[in-house]
């Protein structure tokens, strides 16, 4: 086993211990950092909820999470029985200000028990709503006011709207300081998000040519094959837009436009992106139809089986305006990438689940070849895809064999599972070990958080003035409506998808 250093002691408070996330997420993901030996040598994991369980029962529902849903299952040879021993549940009405005295009792304990001042971890695993009034709740406890060792996770969506996300980040920064705050985005901690600055910083392959001199254009796109699945209220409120491109799609064009940071400190990282966001150019509200294309699935067949439309769903109104796709171009304004389109897609219910970066080179001129080699002519073409696969492809031209000079796109291939060895670790395993080691290299800050609202509220503020006339415009399984092919078509581009690279 590898040695490495642990990140120091720490109290982990979930509230929303007995929900959903914990069940599905957190658990599993702190159980095999335990496996792992990522832990710290000394912790706690307090599960906070409303519901009613003793320690035992909480642990054993929590076993069952993860044999459901870990990368690895079961109890590894006993080591959950060591791991439960660090786990206890605290049931606690969140709203009832004294409670939260229980909480300052337990870190007390812990303190004599460990010998040491622990870091202590809010986690807020609980529904958005919910947030401010914990906030408010803790904020005032001393243990609060330690910002080297007190952190506070708030999990996305963060606002709904640029005000509320604005009125979020005060709210907070009144409680904690900046540097307590640990926005999670869960896209940040994937492997293949992290390769993005590996990829492109240590590489002198890529650096020099990854600008408007060589790039065509850019595309995102972040496909779902499911619906809904019963959270139609939740999707009542949200929508594709705000769901996914105002945090995991603005969050990878990030990674992939920004300047290169002169260390891997989190603010220099942070800093870089943020130049970004505030480079993307402003959409006007009444241009947006120009920019921003919008979807919702009707009822059909999803892979031969019946499915409602977005309107027949559970908690959904009959006429909902609500968007289910999104498409956006958009454009950075600055030295490298000034007239470059970065064109961003997502959607459920879609042909295919796939989450995939496309940068398209620009073609190289073909004057030199014979007429029949300019028939197979295809750019150079960077494919870097995130799930379900997670691989990254370089397309370049071969010749074919033969006595003609006929040349063929060829794909050179880097597959994260034949090139390493064992699993690689959950993104919440890699975004938990952060925070207990005080990183925030892969969180999202305020002005992150604010600039990338800025964004697409102009596009939100259309969408709102103009209702659609067309819902529902997409059948299930298909690629979603025939207005976001003509919105790269118009360009002379069309969607990529990695099948019809095969």
């Amino acid at each position: 086993m590898q040695h490495h250093k642990r990140p120091p002691s720490s109290l982990l408070f979930i509230f929303g211990g007995s929900g959903d996330l914990n069940y599905r997420k957190l658990s599993p993901a702190l159980f095999n950092l335990f496996i792992d030996q990522w832990m710290p040598e000394k912790f706690g994991i307090v599960g906070i909820g409303r519901t009613s369980y003793s320690s035992e029962k909480y642990c054993a529902r929590l076993l069952e999470g993860i044999q459901q849903f870990s990368r690895r299952k079961g109890e590894q040879n006993g080591k959950w029985q060591d791991f439960s021993k660090h786990m206890t549940y605290l049931e606690m009405n969140a709203e009832n200000e004294e409670e939260y005295q229980k909480i300052a009792e337990i870190v007390k304990t812990k303190e004599q028990e460990f010998g040491e001042h622990p870091n202590v971890i809010f986690y807020m695993a609980v529904a958005p709503q919910l947030v401010p009034d914990i906030v408010k709740k803790l904020g005032p406890l001393n243990i609060c006011a330690d910002t080297k060792c007190t952190r506070i996770v708030v999990e996305k969506p963060f606002g709904h709207d640029l005000t509320s996300a604005h009125e979020l980040n005060l709210l907070l920064r009144n409680m904690f300081d900046e540097e307590q705050i640990y926005r999670i985005d869960h896209y940040l901690g994937k492997e293949t998000v992290q390769n993005l600055l590996a990829l492109r910083f240590a590489n002198a392959l890529f650096e020099p040519i990854w600008n408007r001199n060589y790039i065509e254009h850019v595309q995102i796109t972040s496909a779902e094959t499911v619906g809904v699945e019963g959270r139609g209220s939740y999707y009542e409120s949200s929508g594709a837009l705000r769901d996914m491109v105002q945090n995991h799609i603005l969050q990878l064009i990030c990674m992939i436009a920004m300047e290169a940071p002169v260390s891997f400190d989190a603010n220099e990282i942070r800093n870089k992106k943020v130049d970004v966001l505030n480079a993307i150019r402003k959409i006007k509200t009444e241009e947006a139809h120009e920019y921003a294309v919008r979807g919702q699935y009707s009822e059909g067949f999803m892979k031969g089986e019946k499915v409602p439309g977005y309107r027949q769903e559970k908690n959904v109104a009959p006429q909902s305006k609500i968007d289910t796709f999104a498409a956006v171009k958009f454009y950075i304004d600055n030295w490298r990438w000034q007239d470059i389109p970065f064109y961003v897609r997502t959607g459920k219910h879609l042909h295919e689940k796939t989450t995939i970066i496309t940068v398209q080179f620009r073609p190289a001129p073909s004057y030199a070849f014979p007429p029949e080699a300019s028939e197979t002519w295809r750019p150079n073409r960077l494919t870097i895809s995130i799930q379900p696969e997670m691989d990254i492809r370089l397309r370049f031209q071969a010749k074919r064999p033969g006595q003609f000079m006929i040349l063929n796109p060829v794909d050179m291939i880097f597959n994260y599972k034949e090139a390493y060895e064992g699993d690689e670790p959950e993104a919440y395993e890699t975004l938990l070990l952060d925070i207990m080691e005080g990183n925030a290299t892969l969180f999202m800050r305020s002005d992150q958080v604010e600039a990338a609202w800025k964004i697409i509220m102009p596009i939100l503020e259309a969408w709102t003035i103009r209702p659609p006339v067309d819902f529902p415009n997409y059948a299930p399984d298909s690629w979603g409506p025939e207005d976001a092919e003509a919105l790269i078509a118009r360009d002379g581009h069309n969607w990529i998808t990695l099948t019809s690279t095969h």
